[in-house]
C-alpha cells in the first residue's frame, strides 16, 4: 500500500491514521512537560491501535481477537509496521 493510502485508513469510527497521528502531535505540544508517552489518549498500549488497523488493511502480517485487539503480532511485522508510521509522519 502507498503512504497515502495507508493516511486514509480508518482507526476508529471518527479518525484515520493521518488525523490519529495529527491529534497525537496537538496532544504532546499542548500538554508540553506533562505529556504521557504512555496514556496520551487515555490508554496504554495506544500504538496498537494503529498496528490493528494496519493488520485488517493487509499491511503488515498478524491476527486480531474478536475485539479487533491485536491478538498475535510478531517482531519483524512490529518493525514493518513502525517504518509505515515513520513514513507516514514524514509525509505530513
Amino acid at each position: 500500500m502507498k503512504t497515502q493510502e495507508i493516511l486514509r485508513l480508518v482507526v476508529d469510527d471518527e479518525l484515520n491514521i493521518k488525523e490519529y497521528l495529527k491529534a497525537l502531535l496537538r496532544r504532546l505540544w499542548d500538554e508540553g512537560e506533562n505529556f504521557s508517552g504512555k496514556r496520551p489518549f487515555g490508554d496504554s498500549g495506544w500504538e496498537y491501535d494503529l498496528y490493528a488497523t494496519l493488520i485488517r488493511a493487509g499491511a503488515v502480517e498478524g491476527t486480531l481477537d474478536d475485539d479487533g485487539y491485536v491478538d498475535r503480532f510478531d517482531d519483524s511485522e512490529i518493525k514493518k509496521a513502525n517504518k509505515i508510521i515513520f513514513d507516514c509522519i514524514d509525509s505530513l
